[in-house]
């Protein structure tokens, strides 16, 4: 029922703010009305109470809001608030010089609220301007000026945080979204306060030369035009004029008021009265010595007593109930902390399971390097990683998991190591405070600290920064070293790639390609290939470094296959020959020619004569010696045509490919071996040897 109640209440507010823009333009209109156009005094007496009105709900809000941000309109709504308080300033001082008559609610306020005495009223009026002007506005000014200047140079700070955040895991994608839109809602929103602080100190200046104005218009058109005396017209014009100033300049204080709390809030999880009630009253001997001292006072000689004894009263009731409450606290924080520390003893296994998990992937660093870590250093490690795992989403089609970043004591200085499943798959070291300089042979040498580049594994040398312009005109490449370790976890995740990705992963892929392509995911089920099986193909595939970002012909292929096959190896040969184009595109010219060797045709057929099934598998059954020849001589004719080509295909048949790959993949890792099927239509084949056991090559 309160359910029902609640909806309801929603949609008449729903209702009622959707004609918002309506009101607000009405609003504006009247302001320009009531500038221009002479209204009656009843108008005016209502346009004043409804000043007064919004002021007051101004400040109200203001109080019980958390954060400046669920009032981000402040600024705007402030200008409003002002606009129509001078135009209710022009209006009134039209009424009292035209008919020295202004309304009920100034009149009032001019023989009520200062006793019809003109100095009690100017005086007043002065005390209010001066505090509003020099006290509240002057201060909230500045506070505005320096949360301004503070917010937009924490931003790139923050900004980082964020993406360190995002980077470790701590925070989804949609989290980041969101504190990034709310760090940049806040610079705007103390900008537009700082601009705004000045209505307010513009407002008060304004009120005193209109009253100033009024007083001396009154005593000119009262004396000279209808005839009064001057005493007459100095009281009669300056009680309305009076009144007209207090009127306006109450809301004025108000909302300056108002604009200084918001300046000044903090960021809370309560309301501003919650936070001065919880904050003021915590410490019980502040107020037991405050109600001692005032209890001292009241016994001098000369000093009223009564307010001082009820003053002492009061902070001795609140010491006494702080004391109890805190009391209470203490005790039940004692009674959680020894039922926490029994059910650590009745249940250690909990403390412990946070140690079971494995991060899949992870950086561990020297000391020396760990400044090269530091989510706060703009162009760092963590920001560099970020974009890595977006440029590797668009080569190989995989996304990779967050990449843990922690110091290790036990590694060198400078060393680092790479981490998958919490295991180490390779290291290197860095100098944080020089460049690495790659050359190749011929050029100049120069001084540095010699060194191999850990990607690659090609001699450099460490130079010191004085000396990078010297290597550069050297004709050397120059790294800085957080580039160093980037390039080394990119080629490392790259050639690991098979072992990172999980079935989890698998799943977002047909997940995600389902969104483009429904009718192919719906055919895909595990009546047809289960997640394993796919897993299997995608590792097989990125084991040689094959992009999976064409994840639709890659199911496509599975779907058509696997009526004839489940065996993962098999099913990875139908895929790469439907991806025969993006294969072809990593190794051709740009004259669309692939450089190859292949095998002599009577090798080829004593390696096909060593194939035997073995069930539902074909096995490469090789003397050991006769198959360390073969690997030789693919190595020879390698290295005799790398002069002419560096990215050299093995070519063989499609029976052969998969047994030649797994033959040489421990002493030539990055050959990369083709079957004639996986040549593209349109792709011309450059033969630059023959692989052969005798000694023509």
């Amino acid at each position: 029922m309160a359910e029902n109640e609640m909806n309801v209440h929603g949609d008449q507010m729903k209702s009622l703010f959707r004609h918002s823009e309506f009101i607000l333009a009405a609003g504006v209109l009247v302001i320009l009305v009531v500038l221009v156009v002479p209204l009656p005094t009843f108008l005016i007496d209502v346009f004043i109470t409804v000043n007064i009105s919004l002021s007051l709900l101004v400040l109200l809000v203001t109080l019980h809001v958390k954060r400046a941000l669920e009032i981000s309109a402040y600024p705007s709504l402030l200008l409003f608030l002002t606009l129509f308080r001078l135009a209710l300033n022009v209006a009134s001082t039209r009424l009292i010089l035209m008919h020295a008559d202004a309304g009920q609610v100034i009149e009032t306020f001019g023989n009520f609220v200062v006793g019809g005495n003109v100095v009690i009223g100017l005086v007043i009026f002065i005390i209010l301007t001066v505090i509003q002007f020099i006290v509240i506005t002057k201060g909230a000014t500045r506070v505005s000026e320096v949360a301004a200047r503070f917010t937009l140079d924490a931003m790139p700070g923050k900004q980082m945080s964020i993406d360190a955040d995002l980077n470790s895991g701590a925070i989804t994608e949609a989290e980041a979204r969101r504190r990034r839109t709310e760090i940049a809602q806040e610079a705007e929103f103390y900008g537009s306060m700082d601009g705004a602080s000045k209505f307010v100190s513009g407002d008060a200046i304004a009120g005193i030369v209109i009253t100033l104005i009024n007083i001396a218009g009154g005593i000119v058109i009262g004396g000279m035009m209808q005839g009064m005396n001057i005493t007459d017209a100095l009281s009669t014009y300056t009680i309305l004029t009076v009144g007209d100033g207090l009127v306006t300049q109450i809301p004025s204080l108000i909302n300056a008021t108002s604009a200084a709390l918001l300046i000044t809030k903090a960021s809370s999880k309560n309301s501003l009265a919650q936070d001065l009630s919880s904050q003021l009253f915590t410490a019980p001997k502040a107020l037991g010595f405050a109600a001692g001292i005032l209890l001292v006072f009241g016994l001098i000689p000369g000093l009223p007593k009564i307010p001082f004894f009820l003053m002492s009263a009061f902070f001795t009731i609140i010491f006494l109930m702080t004391r109890k409450s805190l009391t209470r606290v203490d005790s039940v924080e004692k009674t959680e902390e020894i039922a926490e520390k029994t059910k650590q003893l009745s249940e250690p296994e909990d403390e412990y399971e946070s140690l079971l998990q494995v991060d899949r992937m992870g950086i561990e660093v020297g000391y020396k390097l760990v400044p090269m870590v530091d989510p706060k250093k703009v162009g760092g490690v963590l920001s560099r990683i970020n974009s890595l795992r977006k440029q590797l989403a668009r080569d190989i089609g995989i996304i990779i998991p967050p990449i843990r970043l922690r110091d290790n004591l036990q590694l060198t200085p400078n060393g680092y190591s790479i981490k998958i499943k919490g295991q180490t798959v390779d290291k290197g070291e860095l100098m944080p405070d020089s460049y690495l300089a790659l050359g190749e042979e011929g050029v100049k040498p120069i001084e540095g600290i010699a060194t191999t580049d850990p990607a690659y594994g090609l001699p450099g040398k460490w130079v010191t920064e004085a000396k990078k312009e010297a290597a550069e005109a050297a004709g050397y490449t120059v790294i800085d070293p957080t580039s160093v370790l980037v390039t080394h976890l990119t080629e490392t995740i790259k050639t690991y790639a098979h072992e990172i990705i999980t079935r989890e992963d698998i799943q977002k892929l047909v997940d995600t390609t389902k969104k483009d392509s429904p009718t192919l995911v719906n055919e895909f089920t595990p009546n047809v290939l289960t997640l394993g099986v796919v897993q299997e193909v995608v590792r097989n595939l990125l084991r040689e470094r094959i992009s999976v970002k064409d994840f639709v012909t890659i199911l496509e292929t599975l779907i058509d296959y696997a009526p004839v096959t489940k065996d993962p190896e098999a099913l990875t040969e139908y895929v790469r020959q439907r991806l025969c184009r993006t294969l072809c595109g990593q190794y051709q010219s740009e004259s669309n020619k692939i450089s190859t060797i292949s095998f002599e045709p009577e090798l080829e057929q004593e390696i096909m004569r060593s194939i035997h099934e073995m069930g539902n598998k074909s096995v490469l059954a090789l003397e050991p010696n006769y198959a360390q020849k073969i690997v030789e001589a693919v190595t020879e004719t390698i290295r005799k045509v790398y002069a002419s080509s560096n990215s050299t295909v093995l070519l063989t048949s499609s029976v052969l490919r998969n047994h030649i790959r797994k033959l040489t993949e421990t002493a030539l890792p990055y050959l990369p071996v083709l079957s004639y099927k996986e040549i593209a239509p349109g792709v011309q084949i450059e033969s630059l040897g023959i692989v052969s056991l005798t000694n023509e090559n």
